[in-house]
């Protein structure tokens, strides 16, 4: 019966050779132990199919592409070869669950094993991608990522504030490109970390904070790049709620282009990268300077034309025709300005004269109707007399007290006041006729 180690010798060329052990083995060097591994792995496992989840996929400068398959309990790192990747009838994924099969690989110099991909199919999708759509759907069903809901960045902001962890490279890359753009905008850093199990809660404590005490103008959430399980704090479910509840416009700058997390949809604006969301707050200060003189040129060459046109046009009169144009430019405006005036006062006379004789009329019908002008053709208005307190003192020269009109209002021994033209008397009834 053979085994393995009857294919490997006496340590040579370097490898000293150990005592042998109790086993009677020599001592393996750490080359020889790997080229074991090698070849006892790559004979074994020469043609597989693994199934799990994409994580960490990189496109190499070479056209290959690098990622790592996982599943609950471990992960395998794997390569496809760019003439492979011709035949992949599908674009690959972070959070894609796959299988992959081909063979496995040692690495010696980095005493790693992998997997190299001939082919790759779908399984279905990963069980993080499952829980981000699902988790998108509710959050968009209660409107949380409706455009109507979605706030203007301001133009110039005075303060930015920004959640994301204190030592990574976002950080860095924001205050490189504020200082680069605009240097004079205040930056606060509202520290957090940006994965692990009490990053969301930590992440949505400072939004909330940055809203209740107004620390700044704008507010970018973020951090750099990595894989999905990376980035799912920047997805959770309270951090979403909190930047869709922010009063203050929110920007989410969360990994490279190509990631994603829901702080994206919930956020007033996504940019690709912290560096991206650092430009969209900050507007250059050599574009607004050559905007300024931009304009101030416009102005100045407009200013210029202007007084260069009236300079030409005031060039073709020479002084001693001046008055003369002037004169014939304003006589007939001066002449139409007195015929006017003296048409204004002909039409005010009319006008008064037909309404002194209007007065004068309604005077005179006033008069004609007036009760003491009949009177005085030698009529008399008999009344009721008044109590005889008041005898016959009465304010009113009509009199006062009941106009008779006829007989049947009257009652022997009655008392009656009748009323002249001038002056009243006072008369008893002795007999009634009706």
């Amino acid at each position: 019966m053979t085994s393995i180690w009857d294919d490997i010798g006496p340590a040579t060329d370097g490898d000293e050779a150990k005592p042998a052990g109790r086993s009677g083995k020599s001592v393996l060097s750490v080359g020889a132990l790997t080229v074991l591994i090698k070849n006892s792995l790559e004979t074994s496992f020469s043609s597989i199919s693994v199934e799990g989840e994409v994580s960490g996929s990189k496109l190499s400068s070479s056209g290959h592409l690098y990622f790592s398959l996982k599943d609950k309990d471990a992960m395998v790192q794997a390569v496809m070869f760019k003439f492979r990747l011709a035949d992949l009838d599908f674009e690959l994924g972070d959070g894609m669950k796959v299988i992959a099969r081909g063979s496995i690989s040692v690495y010696a110099a980095r005493g790693q094993y992998q997997l190299i991909v001939q082919s790759m199919r779908k399984s279905g999708v990963g069980d993080i991608l499952a829980m981000l759509e699902e988790r998108k759907r509710r959050l968009a069903a209660e409107g949380l990522f409706d455009q109507d809901r979605k706030k203007a960045l301001p133009r110039f902001p005075s303060s930015v504030a920004v959640v994301t962890s204190p030592t990574g490279a976002a950080f860095r890359d924001i205050l490189n490109v504020l200082g680069r753009r605009n240097a004079g905008i205040d930056i606060l850093l509202l520290p957090a970390p940006v994965q692990g199990e009490e990053a969301a809660g930590i992440i949505a404590a400072r939004i909330r904070q940055a809203n209740r005490l107004m620390l700044a103008d704008v507010l970018i959430v973020g951090r750099g790049g990595g894989s999905p399980e990376d980035l799912l704090a920047f997805s959770d479910e309270l951090v979403v709620r909190a930047i869709a509840a922010s009063t203050i416009p929110v920007i989410s700058a969360v990994g490279h282009e190509i990631d994603w997390a829901l702080s994206d949809f919930a956020a007033d604006v996504r940019a690709p990268t912290p560096s991206a969301a650092a430009e969209l707050v900050a507007e250059s200060r050599e574009i607004l300077q050559r905007e300024v003189a931009q304009f101030g040129g416009a102005l100045e060459s407009a200013a210029r034309s202007r007084i260069d046109y009236a300079r030409m046009a005031l060039s073709t009169f020479a002084p001693e025709d001046v008055e003369a144009r002037f004169m014939r430019i304003f006589m007939p405006v001066a002449r139409r300005l007195d015929d006017a005036g003296d048409d204004l006062g002909a039409g005010m006379t009319l006008l008064l004269r037909d309404r002194g004789h209007r007065v004068a009329l309604c005077d005179t019908s006033m008069e004609l109707a007036s009760p003491m002008a009949v009177l005085r053709r030698g009529y008399s208005i008999v009344r009721q007399a008044a109590p005889a307190t008041e005898g016959l003192n009465q304010d009113s020269p009509l009199g006062s007290g009941a106009i008779v009109r006829a007989a049947a209002q009257l009652h022997k021994d009655e008392s009656l006041q009748i009323v002249f033209s001038s002056g009243k008397a006072r008369v008893e009834v002795r007999e009634v006729k009706p």
